[in-house]
């Protein structure tokens, strides 16, 4: 799913991007594909690697920012780092231009290992897959929906946010109306873990194993 509307090079493997809002359900829905034998890439997985002592992405951080966004053993203090960047759009486009590319490269792996290996279905899980404009990666978006009061008492829940900070998080990304409409799939996580489960269930099997549903008796 291209720009252009064209496919991306995994012609031969169906690439699935999974997307949503913040404490919209990514994570469980993700979960529960993997359960079911879905082959599953998260881009926030490939985002914790890729800043690894050791890594290439880590030398360009503490060379961009200094040695003060390390912890004393050499890993990346996360808190540090993002006091630097969070408020400041260059600090945070000059991180994004060294993270994205590591994180690209590292999806890019797993898929062609995926490929190679005959997978016809993987999910890419990305909250800021349109975003961060890597809608080239996949052949078509499935994003976790809820309306923005669940969304933002959910987050308020897991996070011990005040409903303003919890609100400005919201703001900080694409409004999820907008992208429930450049969703292919919607899946619909306003209930229950248990419809949540069924809706899940249902997609395996009519989109990806392309068993048609039964009729009722």
């Amino acid at each position: 799913m291209d720009g252009d509307g064209s496919a991306p090079q995994d012609a031969c493997m169906r690439v699935i991007g999974l997307t949503g809002g913040i404490a919209s359900g990514k994570s469980s829905v993700a979960t529960l594909l993997e359960k079911l034998g879905a082959a599953v890439i998260d881009a926030d997985q490939l985002a914790r690697e890729v800043v690894e002592p050791g890594e290439e992405a880590l030398a360009g951080i503490v060379a961009a920012f200094g040695q003060g966004v390390l912890n004393s053993d050499g890993t990346l203090n996360r808190a540090a780092l993002g006091e630097l960047v969070f408020s400041e759009p260059e600090a945070r486009r000059t991180l994004e231009s060294i993270t994205h590319p590591a994180i690209k490269r590292r999806a890019e792996e797993r898929l062609a290992r995926l490929r190679t290996g005959g997978t016809r279905t993987a999910f890419y899980v990305a909250p800021l897959l349109i975003e961060a404009g890597v809608t080239s990666r996949v052949h078509e978006i499935w994003v976790v929906y809820l309306d923005q009061e669940t969304q933002l008492e959910r987050l308020m829940a897991r996070d011990g946010l005040s409903r303003e900070a919890a609100l400005a998080r919201i703001a900080s990304q694409m409004p999820m109306e907008e992208k429930k409409r450049l969703g292919r799939v919607i899946i619909d996580n306003r209930g229950s873990r248990e419809e949540l489960e069924a809706q899940v269930s249902r997609l395996w099997r009519e989109e990806v194993l392309r068993e048609p549903e039964e009729e009722p008796p």
